[in-house]
């Protein structure tokens, strides 16, 4: 059994521990936002970041983690991040108009975040550095501005009107889920 916390709810996943996180989180948790990166390059790190999770507060690209080296860890996807899109960088994304097909979005948003958690006020040399994602569409000068934004209201020097919620909750989505076990509080 690995044992972690994902999206702040206690898991145990009755996997094979050499299966990457991506795998178990998609197929066994129905959390798909965080996108297989199979498309983008490869899987195993050779991707473009759809699949960046943050583990430990740290971006880290999901299908180079194994269930076992996740082991005890605090994960988070884009589901996790804010349930009602208010998250900072999800707000400016929207305002900066930073989205094109959407596959790379979660990815980008959750390396920006980590960012932040980092550096609160990254420059833009900061940013280029710090958010390794590849986007098809090229929407990087966007982004920038999007990280740039959310940067200004994380530290509340900005507002954001907010965008629309999402019309269903991830806990609500994962409910017919059979492979999802949360454990019993002991």
């Amino acid at each position: 059994m690995s044992r972690m916390t994902v999206n702040d709810r206690p898991v145990e996943f009755d996997l094979d521990p050499r299966m990457p996180l991506l795998y178990a989180l998609r197929e066994a948790m129905n959390l798909t936002g965080t996108k297989a990166c199979g498309g983008m390059g490869g899987d195993g790190g050779d991707c473009g970041g759809a699949c960046m999770v943050l583990v430990d507060g740290v971006a880290l690209r999901s299908c180079a983690i194994t269930l076992a080296e996740a082991e005890g860890r605090i994960i988070t996807t884009i589901e996790g991040l804010s349930a009602d899109r208010a998250h900072p960088v999800q707000q400016a994304m929207v305002a900066q108009q930073a989205i094109q097909c959407g596959f790379c979005t979660p990815g980008m948003v959750i390396s920006a975040a980590a960012l932040l958690l980092r550096n609160p006020a990254p420059t833009r040399d900061d940013i280029a550095a710090g958010i390794p994602n590849i986007c098809r569409c090229g929407v990087y000068p966007r982004l920038i501005k999007a990280v740039e934004q959310a940067s200004r209201v994380a530290r509340r020097q900005e507002r954001i009107s907010a965008a629309p919620a999402p019309g269903i909750s991830a806990e609500d989505a994962a409910k017919a889920v059979p492979a999802l076990r949360v454990p019993a509080p002991e």
